[in-house]
């Protein structure tokens, strides 16, 4: 785990690994040795001061900051010391560092941060959340197919519905790409559930189990969601404080707005999953708490595991939607988010 780069400091990080230890998971923290202080038995930690999760290149950056705690950690990874990689700081410092050590996976054009939203009755997949700004549309295509392994494999969703998030549900919207990834998906004979385009107000009704798009459309719309939700949950409270009557009602409410918030709290997912790497990858909000960065642990072993990697890669290849061209692993450039 790399305990650089979160908003509340690598010791609420720690934090987060303690709570994880104490349940049986075993972490390699790195991170500045004196920062992160006194840990439990169950964390180790390798002092790692250098980061590199505000570098404006993260590619760059991971090339020219072998010490690095995101490089250090990835590497770990890579050489078996570690099975899974927590990272609670930049998301593009972390794909970078990923695709160099930890490695593409053979018939994978991009890797897809992929996160299941905690939509109340309605869970769903969102992919890509922030891993590639600007994608072509057989990107978009194998996301698809990533995201249906992925919901039918670990969630459980037989026969994923697939749909591409767009402004429109007719064919010809959306952007060039999208247009052209639309024909590809309608074109793949019954391979995968695809249901075709669907609005930004679908995203959350239950239409879909999965829903695809760029990392730049991925990353505003679970950001939007979020601070919609967020909203929304103090404006409740707000109102309900504002007279005698509300407070009563309030009251009376308090156990069922506490599930609901529970359900809406994105440190209940515990991050995105970074799909399409050797191993497995999980990108934790760089403003979780301590409880969300133990969640963040807990998914990661969870689908070590599950085998969520080999899995969707074997569900991949018997869909037929791996690439077949050999390509190098290292990425040309990574665009931050």
């Amino acid at each position: 785990m790399d305990a650089n780069g979160a908003d509340l400091g690598p010791s609420e990080v720690a934090a987060g690994a303690a709570i994880a230890a104490a349940r049986g998971t075993r972490v390699l923290l790195f991170g500045p040795a004196d920062e992160i202080g006194s840990v439990p038995d169950g964390v180790e930690v390798v002092d790692a001061p250098r980061s590199i999760a505000k570098a404006p290149d993260p590619a760059l950056a991971v090339r020219g900051t072998p010490d690095a705690s995101i490089v250090l950690a990835t590497k770990a990874v890579a050489e078996g010391r570690a099975d899974a990689l927590v990272s609670g700081g930049s998301t593009g410092a972390a794909l970078a560092a990923g695709l160099f050590n930890i490695r593409r996976a053979r018939g994978i054009y991009r890797p897809a941060l992929a996160l299941p939203m905690p939509v109340p009755g309605a869970p769903v997949l969102l992919l890509d959340v922030g891993a590639s700004v600007e994608v072509r549309p057989e990107h978009l295509v194998q996301y698809a197919f990533m995201g249906a392994a992925f919901a039918q494999s670990v969630m459980g969703v037989q026969a994923p519905r697939v749909g591409l998030l767009s402004n429109g549900e007719e064919p010809g919207k959306g952007t060039p790409d999208v247009i052209a990834a639309h024909a590809r998906l309608m074109e793949t004979g019954g391979r995968i559930n695809f249901i075709g385009n669907i609005e930004g107000t679908q995203v959350t009704d239950g239409v879909a189990d999965v829903v695809v798009m760029d990392g730049f459309t991925g990353n505003i719309t679970l950001k939007l969601i979020e601070g919609v939700s967020s909203k929304l949950m103090r404006s409740i409270r707000e109102t309900a404080m504002r007279t005698p009557r509300g407070r009563a009602g309030g009251m009376m409410l308090r156990k069922p707005l506490a599930g609901l918030m529970e359900t809406l709290d994105p440190e209940l997912a515990g991050g995105a999953y970074m799909l399409g790497l050797r191993r497995t990858g999980v990108v934790a909000h760089g403003r979780f708490t301590r409880t969300g960065f133990a969640r963040a642990i807990e998914v990661a072993e969870r689908a070590v595991q599950e085998d969520v990697v080999g899995r969707t890669l074997a569900a991949l290849d018997a869909a037929g939607a791996l690439r077949q061209a050999p390509s190098s692993d290292a990425p040309a450039s990574v665009q931050q988010t």
